[in-house]
C-alpha cells in the first residue's frame, strides 16, 4: 500500500477515526493491527519475517533487563549480556543477509572462482528482498542495544513492543526511530489535538507535493534516459545524473514528510530525518542533514564501538571509511552502492585533512557559503551517480559519457524535450526545484514555513491547504494510467 495511493487516503482516514473513537488503552492495540495490515498489503509471508524479528528482539530485550536487576557480579552480568546480545544480533544480521545480500554473496564467489578457471557451484539466488526489512531490522537491532546499555527498559507488553517495530507511518522506509522517542509515546495516547492534526495535514501534503509533483515528474526523464544511456548520452546524461540528485531527494523525503505528518495527526512525534541537506558546506555536514536517522544510527552502533575519533587520527579515517562502505552495503547488494559509500567515506576523509588548517573565525561571506554548497552538491551528485547506475560497467559507461559530452545543442534544437516531459512539464520541475531551494533555505536559517501559516488566520489556512491540494492534484503525477511509484527507498 503506497502513501501516494487512494487505497492509503482511505485507509488512513478510517485508522484515524476509530482511533480517536476507541477508549485510550487499547488503542495500541488498534494501530498494531492496522500496522500489520498496512504491511500484509504487499504480501501476508512479509509478517511471518516481520513477527520474527520482533520476537527474537523482544525475548532478548526482556532477558537482558533481567541480567541488569538480578544479584550477579558485575563480571558476569557483562559476560551472559554479551552472549545474548551477541546472539540476537547475529539471528537478525543472518536474516537480513539472507533476504539481502546472498545472492550478491554467490554471484561474487562464483566470479572469483572464475577467474582461477574453476566453475562456480554456487546457485543463483533470486532476488527476494521484503519491504523495509532494513528499516525495523535496525530498528529493533538498536533497541536490543539500547537495553543492552542500560540506556532503556525493555517493554514488557509484547504488543506493544510490536508496534513499536511496525508502526505503519515509519515501518518500510523511516525513519529508524529510537525506543525513548516512540516507545514511550506509544505507551501514553494523547488527545485529539485540532492543532497537531492540522500541522500533521500540512506534512503529509508537503510530503505527496515533493514525491507526487516533483520526485515522479522528474523520475519520467531521469528512467528514460538511465533506461537507454548509450542512445540519450552526453547531455542528457548529465542533465539527468543532476535530476535525479533532486529525484532521490524528494522522494525520500517525501515519504519521511508524510510519515511524519501521519503520526502527528494522531499526536506522535517521528524524528525530522531531512535538514535541507543540499545546504551543507561540506559532505560531512551533508550527512549530518540527509537521512539524519540511519546516521545516527551508524554513529552510535558502530562508529562510537569502532572507537570513533578517541583511538587517533588514522583509526578514526578507517572508523569512517568502514561506517560508510557498510552504508553502502546498507543501501542495496551491488558493487555502485558499495562504491557510493566508499566516495562519500573518502570525500569526508579528505576533507578532515584539508581541514587541518587553522580555522578562520571571521563571517565568511554569502558567495562563499553558496559556493560551498554548490561544490558539495557536485560531489554528492557524483556519487549519486553510482548509486542510481544499474551495474559498475553503466557507471563508468556514462562517465565516459559526461566527460566526452559534445551535444549541448539538446537544448536549442528541442532534442530534450524528446525524452519523456515536454516544456510545460519541465517548466513545472523548475518551479518545483525553486519552491523547495526557497523551502529549505528557510529550514537552513531555522524559519519553520508551516508554524509561520499555522499562526496566520483561518480562512488564509483554508485558502493555503486549499491551493496545495489543487496543485497536488492538478500538477502531480497520477491518475488513468498511472501506476503509481514506488518510493525509491522501498527497496532498502
Amino acid at each position: 500500500m503506497l502513501f501516494n495511493s487512494i487505497e492509503f487516503i482511505v485507509f488512513f482516514l478510517i485508522t484515524v477515526m476509530v482511533y480517536f473513537l476507541i477508549p485510550k488503552k487499547i488503542r495500541y492495540i488498534w494501530l498494531l493491527i492496522t500496522s500489520f495490515y498496512f504491511y500484509m498489503s504487499w504480501d501476508a509471508v512479509y509478517a511471518l519475517l516481520l513477527l520474527s524479528v520482533i520476537f527474537v528482539t523482544y525475548v532478548t530485550a526482556i532477558k537482558l533487563n533481567a541480567i541488569n536487576e538480578n544479584d550477579q557480579t558485575i563480571e558476569n552480568k557483562s559476560k551472559d549480556k554479551k552472549i545474548y546480545a551477541s546472539i540476537c544480533i547475529v539471528v537478525c544480521i543472518l536474516l537480513l543477509v539472507y533476504f539481502k545480500y546472498l545472492g550478491f554473496i554467490f554471484d561474487n564467489i562464483n566470479n572469483v572462482l572464475g577467474w582461477f578457471n574453476k566453475k562456480g557451484t554456487l546457485p543463483v539466488v533470486d532476488s527476494f528482498i521484503p519491504v523495509g526489512i532494513s528499516f525495523f531490522v535496525f530498528q529493533s537491532v538498536g533497541y536490543v542495544i539500547d537495553v543492552y546499555r542500560g540506556d532503556t527498559k525493555a517493554e514488557k507488553n509484547f504488543a506493544r513492543y510490536a508496534l513499536f517495530v511496525s508502526f505503519f507511518p515509519q515501518l518500510v522506509a523511516g525513519p529508524i526511530e529510537r525506543s525513548k522517542n516512540l516507545l514511550k509515546q506509544l505507551a501514553t495516547p494523547n488527545d485529539f489535538s485540532f492543532e497537531k492534526a492540522v500541522d500533521g495535514v500540512m506534512l503529509m501534503l508537503w510530503g505527496f507535493f515533493l514525491k507526487m509533483v516533483v520526485a515522479d515528474r522528474i523520475a519520467i526523464y531521469v528512467d528514460t534516459v538511465y533506461g537507454d544511456y548509450p542512445i540519450y548520452g552526453g547531455w542528457y546524461l548529465i542533465v539527468a545524473v543532476m535530476l535525479f540528485a533532486i529525484q532521490i531527494y524528494c522522494d525520500f523525503a517525501g515519504y519521511s514528510t508524510i510519515a511524519m505528518g501521519a503520526a502527528k495527526v494522531m499526536g506522535f512525534n517521528l524524528m525530522d530525518n531531512f535538514n535541507a541537506p543540499y545546504m551543507a558546506g561540506n559532505v560531512s555536514e551533508f550527512w549530518h542533514r540527509w537521512h539524519i536517522s540511519l546516521s545516527g544510527w551508524f554513529r552510535d552502533y558502530l562508529y562510537i564501538p569502532l572507537g570513533g575519533n578517541k583511538k587517533g587520527t588514522v583509526r578514526k579515517y578507517i572508523n569512517i571509511m568502514v561506517v560508510f562502505l557498510v552504508s553502502g552495503l546498507w543501501h542495496g547488494a551491488s558493487w555502485t552502492f558499495v562504491i557510493w559509500g566508499a566516495l562519500n567515506g573518502l570525500f569526508q576523509v579528505v576533507e578532515a585533512l584539508i581541514g587541518k588548517k587553522k580555522r578562520d573565525n571571521c563571517k565568511k561571506p554569502t558567495i562563499y557559503k553558496v559556493g560551498r554548497a554548490l561544490l558539495t552538491f557536485l560531489l554528492v551528485d557524483f556519487t549519486w551517480l553510482f548509486f542510481r547506475a544499474n551495474t559498475l560497467g553503466d557507471a563508468i559507461n556514462i562517465i565516459k559519457s559526461i566527460v566526452t559530452a559534445d551535444n549541448i545543442n539538446i537544448f536549442v534544437d528541442g532534442s530534450i524535450l524528446k525524452c519523456g516531459l515536454n516544456l510545460p512539464e519541465f517548466i513545472v520541475v523548475l518551479v518545483g526545484i525553486g519552491i523547495i531551494i526557497f523551502s529549505d533555505v528557510c529550514k537552513y536559517r531555522g524559519i519553520v514555513l508551516r508554524n509561520v501559516i499555522a499562526r496566520r488566520g483561518f480562512l488564509f489556512k483554508c485558502v493555503f491547504v486549499s491551493l496545495v491540494v489543487g496543485a497536488i492534484l492538478l500538477l502531480g503525477v497520477w491518475g488513468a494510467g498511472y501506476d503509481a511509484n514506488n518510493f525509491i527507498y522501498f527497496q532498502f
